[in-house]
């Protein structure tokens, strides 16, 4: 299992300070790490801060270490200190027909990144638009309690998997209906259940909100029912106790907007533009990197 690394030095580290659904979102110094796969294999990492207007840095995480061009889907990628001074990076994503798990690890003392290589974990998952990883650790516990990967097929059906055991995969559902999502980010995680927010093509925008129970029945609520259907790419990452600091990646102009939101509560929800993101997007495939267990709770 991964250790997780520090806030600090996964510049994770967020507060907001709203409070009540009716009252602009106030973000200071939120940060969300928005990880991609070069057209080489890079893996590179545009740092965002949510001020206003929003500040970015991009680095490299890692050279080469992602088969060219083949890269089609990731799903929110865990970095872990490696106990050495280095870090490792790993998750779930998605190479031709294939689902994979797999990352790397950087040295400390900047010698070349090695792989750890991708276990194929199936097939069949090439109409896939969407996989990720929900892993749950309460507040009072000292590891995961569970594990979910969710993925979004083409034709809109979302499925659901628990990783029970040893990573063993059981299917613990699915939903139609979807077919009109262009992009989802997870905003939640609970003991009960998970919850995304997703954008259509028509410019809607929705929270799914999950229970954890069987049959997988998802309850759909919308938040905005026009203006954000120009994003590829949602990415969200937790801001205090309810907030959630909130990119949208538009691949027509290779940019991003930062966004502040308070609690998600249906058409009530406060949304806050913060600005252009400083930086260029020209890649195809963006996930957010996280800190292995940490608590989502956006809704």
């Amino acid at each position: 299992m991964l250790k997780p690394l520090g806030t600090a030095a996964l510049l994770l580290t967020a507060m907001l300070v709203p409070t009540t659904a009716s009252a602009a979102p106030t973000a200071t110094n939120c940060v969300l790490s928005a990880a991609s796969v070069t057209s080489t294999g890079d893996h590179k990492n545009v740092v965002i801060t949510a001020t206003a207007p929003p500040q970015a840095r991009t680095t490299v995480l890692g050279k080469a270490v992602y088969p060219p061009g083949q890269v089609k889907v990731m799903a929110s990628t865990a970095i872990s200190d490696d106990g050495y001074g280095g870090y490792s990076v790993g998750g779930y994503l998605i190479m031709g027909d294939g689902l994979y798990y797999g990352g790397y690890g950087v040295h400390p003392d900047a010698t070349p990144t090695t792989s750890s290589g991708f276990r194929r974990i199936g097939g069949g998952w090439g109409n896939f638009t969407m996989v990720e990883e929900a892993e749950y650790q309460g507040p009072t516990q000292s590891g995961i309690s569970r594990w979910n990967v969710y993925g979004l097929r083409s034709d809109g059906v979302l499925f659901r998997w628990n990783l029970a055991g040893n990573r063993v995969w059981r299917s613990t559902g699915s939903a139609t209906g979807f077919a009109a999502v262009k992009s989802m980010t997870l905003i939640s995680k609970s003991a009960t259940y998970d919850t995304f927010l997703a954008n259509t093509r028509g410019g809607a925008l929705y929270t799914i909100h999950i229970p954890l129970s069987s049959p997988m029945k998802p309850v759909v609520k919308l938040v905005r029912s026009r203006t954000w259907q120009g994003f590829e790419t949602l990415l969200a990452q937790k801001c205090g106790v309810y907030g959630t600091i909130l990119v949208g990646i538009d691949k027509d102009t290779d940019s991003a907007s930062l966004y502040a939101v308070g609690r998600f509560t249906g058409t009530s929800t406060v949304i806050r533009s913060l600005g252009k993101v400083p930086a260029t997007f020209p890649d195809n495939v963006y996930a957010r990197l996280k800190d292995l267990g940490a608590p989502l709770t956006g809704e």
